[in-house]
């Protein structure tokens, strides 16, 4: 790990925490995609034991907001995560190297030596103001990005949780204030 990056766990804080896709490619851009990315999220948050306050799929990216989990770190939540994502959208073929698995994803249908991007950036969060703040920027995102025109019409994040009260494709744990 770079020195100048240092995480700061143990202190009950959130987790803003930003992933990308491998060079940043659109590798999350279907709905099909996005929903398994979803279920494996909820998957893991029960099992590492997590508060999930927050959340957005988009194409080439993902934003969580998360407690630190009951067991482990928030690097390990995420070790998990793109490891069972990556697993379940992994195509196995055969190439030259035999003992290697490619990953079809690529636009040009080149093998992609990775999923997802290595790292993780990782704000903490611990007030109300700057909670609010990155919620308000997450569910944003895809209206920002020119994906729909209001945030209700993105699926893949806790908007519809936290403005309409509609529990979402994962379920949202509230934070007391």
């Amino acid at each position: 790990m770079p020195v100048e990056l240092k995480r700061i766990y143990g202190k009950g804080h959130l987790h803003f925490i930003t992933f990308s896709c491998y060079r940043r490619l659109p590798l999350l851009k279907t709905a099909r995609i996005r929903d398994i990315f979803v279920k494996e999220l909820a998957k893991i948050r029960d099992e590492m034991g997590f508060r999930l306050v927050g959340y957005v799929v988009m194409p080439e990216h993902v934003h969580l907001l998360i407690s630190e989990p009951k067991r482990g770190t928030p690097s390990s939540v995420l070790q998990r995560l793109k490891l069972r994502v990556s697993r379940r959208l992994r195509k196995r073929r055969r190439s030259g190297n035999a003992g290697q698995l490619r990953l079809p994803f690529g636009e040009t249908g080149e093998p992609l030596r990775s999923f997802w991007q290595a790292r993780f950036y990782d704000f903490n969060v611990y007030t109300t103001g700057k909670r609010k703040e990155k919620l308000n920027y997450m569910h944003a995102n895809p209206v920002v990005r020119g994906l729909v025109e209001h945030p209700k019409d993105w699926r893949w994040s806790s908007w519809g949780f936290y403005v309409l009260g509609k529990p979402g494709l994962v379920g949202i744990d509230v934070v007391p204030e």
